[in-house]
C-alpha cells in the first residue's frame, strides 16, 4: 500500500515546502484539491518544488473547464513533471457547479464519461494535425485545423466517487478511483472495491489527526467530520456506519446557523473514530494498517475545518513525522 499525502499551506510557498517535506519523509504521491486554490496551479507549484513523488489533482472539477482545456493543462503538467502527473477529476455537486461556477448541471455520470473520452482523445491525437471529433449527448469535440506542436507526455486519469454510480464509473473507465475524504475500511471493502475492476488504483482519502491526547486529536478532526455530515445527500454513507441519528444532529446544528466550530461540537467521539484517523501516533499507524490488503494507496490529509493555521501546521507536521516511521 502506497503512503501518499495531501499538503496544506497558508501560502503557495508553504504548500510547496510541506509537499517537499512529505516527499522527503517518504510520501510516494502528493495530492492537490480544488476549493480555495486551483488544483492545477497548485499542482504546477508542487511539481516545480519536488523531484520524485507523483503529483496529482484530488480533485480538479471536471465540468468547470472545457474538456479541451483540462486536457491541455494535464499535458502541460505531465510534461513539466517528467511524467509524474496524475489527473484526478470529480464532478462536485449541483450547487457548486451552477451557483459558484455558472456551469450547467446535467446527469453527472454520463457527462463525466463523455468528458473523459474527450480528454483522452485530445491528449492522444492533438499532435497529429488530423481532425478530432468526439460526438456525445452532453459533451462533444469538433476540432479541425489544429496541431499541438509539442511532444505529448502521457498521464493516468483517476476519478473520484462516493456513491455506487460514480464508483462504478471509475471502476469501468479510469486508471484509479479516489475515495471521499471519509472512507472507512468497511465502506472500502463492502461498497467500493466490488465495483472496481482489477488493476484500478484504489486511493483512500483519510483525514488524519495525531496527538498524544486522543481527545485532542478527535477535537481537531471533528470540524471536518461535521462539515461532511451536514450534507444530507451523504445519508446513506452515515447510515451504513450506524450514524444516521448523529448525522441528523449535525444537520440540525447546520440549519441553526452553526459554523465549523458549532458543527464540531455536534459531532460525537464515536463518529470521529469511525470515519477518521484520529488518535496517538501509534493508534493512527494501526488504523492505517487496517486498509492494507484492500486499498492500494492511502492519501493522508490534515484536518482544516474550523482550525486556525497554527493548529493545521501542527497537525500537518505530525502526519509528516508519522510518514517517516511507516513501513
Amino acid at each position: 500500500m502506497r503512503i501518499t499525502y495531501g499538503p496544506w499551506g497558508e501560502t503557495l510557498a508553504e504548500l510547496v515546502a510541506a509537499a517537499r517535506a512529505a516527499e522527503e519523509a517518504g510520501a510516494e504521491a502528493l495530492w492537490l484539491p480544488e476549493l480555495h486554490r486551483s488544483a492545477t496551479v497548485s499542482a504546477a507549484a508542487v511539481i516545480a518544488g519536488t523531484g520524485r513523488a507523483q503529483v496529482g489533482t484530488a480533485i480538479a472539477l471536471a465540468f468547470t473547464r472545457s474538456p479541451m482545456t483540462t486536457a491541455l493543462e494535464a499535458l502541460d503538467l505531465a510534461e513539466m513533471s517528467g511524467g509524474r502527473f496524475v489527473l484526478g477529476l470529480g464532478t462536485g455537486v449541483k450547487r457548486l457547479n451552477e451557483d459558484w461556477h455558472g456551469v450547467r448541471w446535467e446527469p453527472p455520470a454520463a457527462r463525466l464519461r463523455e468528458t473523459v473520452a474527450i480528454i483522452r482523445h485530445f491528449a492522444a491525437h492533438a499532435g497529429s494535425g488530423e481532425p478530432m471529433t468526439v460526438e456525445g449527448e452532453l459533451e462533444s469535440l469538433r476540432v479541425r485545423g489544429y496541431r499541438r506542436p509539442f511532444p505529448a507526455t502521457r498521464f493516468p486519469l483517476y476519478l473520484a466517487g462516493m456513491g455506487p454510480v460514480m464508483t462504478k464509473l471509475a471502476g469501468e473507465i479510469a486508471d484509479g478511483w479516489i475515495s471521499h475524504e471519509l472512507c472507512s475500511p468497511a465502506w472500502l471493502r463492502e461498497r467500493a472495491l466490488p465495483l472496481l475492476r482489477p488493476g484500478v488504483d484504489a486511493v483512500v482519502s483519510a483525514a488524519c489527526s495525531i496527538d498524544v491526547d486522543p481527545a485532542e486529536a478527535r477535537r481537531r478532526a471533528a470540524g471536518l467530520t461535521g462539515f461532511y455530515a451536514s450534507v444530507r445527500s451523504y445519508a446513506g454513507f452515515f447510515a451504513f456506519h450506524d450514524l444516521a441519528a448523529e448525522q441528523e444532529a449535525v444537520i440540525e446544528a447546520f440549519r441553526s446557523g452553526a459554523g465549523a466550530a458549532g458543527l464540531a461540537a455536534a459531532v460525537p467521539a464515536r463518529m470521529v473514530d469511525a470515519l477518521t484517523l484520529a488518535g496517538t501516533a501509534d493508534q493512527v499507524a494501526e488504523r492505517i494498517a487496517g486498509y492494507a490488503g484492500h486499498a492500494t494507496t492511502i492519501k493522508l490529509t490534515p484536518p482544516v475545518h474550523g482550525l486556525a493555521p497554527g493548529e493545521i501546521r501542527t497537525a500537518q507536521a505530525r502526519i509528516i513525522d508519522l510518514i517517516k516511521e511507516l513501513p
